[in-house]
């Protein structure tokens, strides 16, 4: 066996201090240290392709050829944050093969708004996490109820600046702004938009930026409407995809095509989808899952999975008790069926995008 590289010496004297430095602030859980990252053998997803950025309707890499990420999404991190250990995230990288994580700050339902600092640096926490395992991170400001984003406006404000400061300099981040609006027009969600990307974009000015979509992220299909509004008014910045959420069992052809309308007109990242219903609970509908595969791979449009948990729910990926066990994580062993099927769809893909 070859000795390490000085620099991989040096990388993980440094991910070993900052796991420390966290366990003892108690901003992490126990067993979710830097200290035991498992590198991939072969070349990570960015070390292959660098910062992302929109060409067009695609994502696409620092070469400017489009790219397809697809991984996984954390449950609430004020929920199962045991659940994200570098043992499920070495798992997700190496055995998975995941391009992306997303991370999901709750603002209301006991997170962000209780403890803004902690929130604040569990998010940043799991970002240098994925980052250290060369994968892709995407920070979802997790907005649910109530469901117009400027309520939260001013909370956005200073979690964006605080994430951007300490991330600007990464090339592998995504900002998400507003997980799922509802109940409010396309206009005041541009609004909201046009009012935080500027400031993220005055401390990062290279990162993409998610923006929500009307109607839970459905480009306004649950309310009656459709992609038209956004093509006709979309949000005044660059560099920014829309976000589209589905869940195939509740979701069916309507859904469908609207998704495969947008994505001609517009850059779209699937931020989330499962293969049950809305509520991410019930009978797994693996045939329309797979159309929606389809398509997205057709399409090139990288799409994430909710959720990597053991939450009681069919959605989440592995089985209740699994998290309080610390494992294990890898193989199908300790995956509910939802699990095992996108694991699957993940591993299927080359080690990284690189068409």
């Amino acid at each position: 066996m070859r000795a390490p590289h000085p620099s991989l010496r040096r990388a993980v004297a440094a991910a070993v201090l900052s796991g420390v430095l966290l366990l003892l602030l108690g901003l992490v859980p126990t067993g979710s240290a830097h200290a035991t990252v498992t590198p991939r053998a072969a070349a990570t997803p960015v070390a292959a392709n660098g910062q992302l950025k929109v060409c067009g309707t695609k994502l696409c890499n620092s070469r400017g050829n489009p790219v397809q990420l697809r991984g996984m999404s954390t449950h609430g991190t004020q929920w199962y944050p045991h659940c994200l250990t570098s043992g499920s995230l070495n798992a997700l990288a190496n055995d998975w093969k995941a391009d992306v994580l997303r991370v999901s700050t709750y603002v209301q339902e006991d997170g962000y708004e209780t403890d803004p600092r902690h929130f604040t640096e569990l998010a940043n926490s799991l970002v240098q996490q994925a980052t250290d395992r060369g994968m892709y991170v995407i920070v979802d400001w997790h907005m649910l109820t109530p469901g117009d984003p400027h309520a939260n406006l001013s909370r956005a404000r200073q979690f964006f600046t605080d994430i951007a400061h300490r991330n600007k300099d990464r090339n592998n981040i995504l900002y998400e702004i507003a997980n799922e609006p509802s109940g409010v027009s396309w206009s005041r969600i541009k609004s909201y938009a046009e009012q935080i990307i500027p400031t993220i974009r005055a401390i990062d000015s290279d990162a993409p930026v998610l923006v929500g979509t009307r109607a839970w992220s459905s480009f306004g299909v649950s309310e009656g409407a459709d992609e038209s509004e956004v093509v006709n008014n979309p949000v005044r910045a660059s560099n920014i995809m829309y976000t589209f959420h589905f869940y195939a069992s509740s979701h069916r052809d309507e859904y469908l095509a609207t998704l495969s309308r947008a994505a001609g007109r517009l850059p779209v990242f699937v931020t989330e989808f499962g293969t049950q219903n809305y509520a991410g609970e019930g009978a797994d509908d693996f045939a329309m899952s797979q159309r929606y595969l389809d398509l997205m791979a057709d399409k090139k449009i990288s799409w994430v999975n909710w959720n990597f948990s053991d939450d009681h729910r069919s959605g989440a990926v592995f089985k209740t008790g699994t998290c309080d066990r610390s494992g294990p994580w890898t193989g199908t062993a300790p995956l509910k069926p939802a699990g095992v099927w996108i694991r699957e769809r993940i591993r299927t893909q080359d080690d990284f995008p690189t068409a």
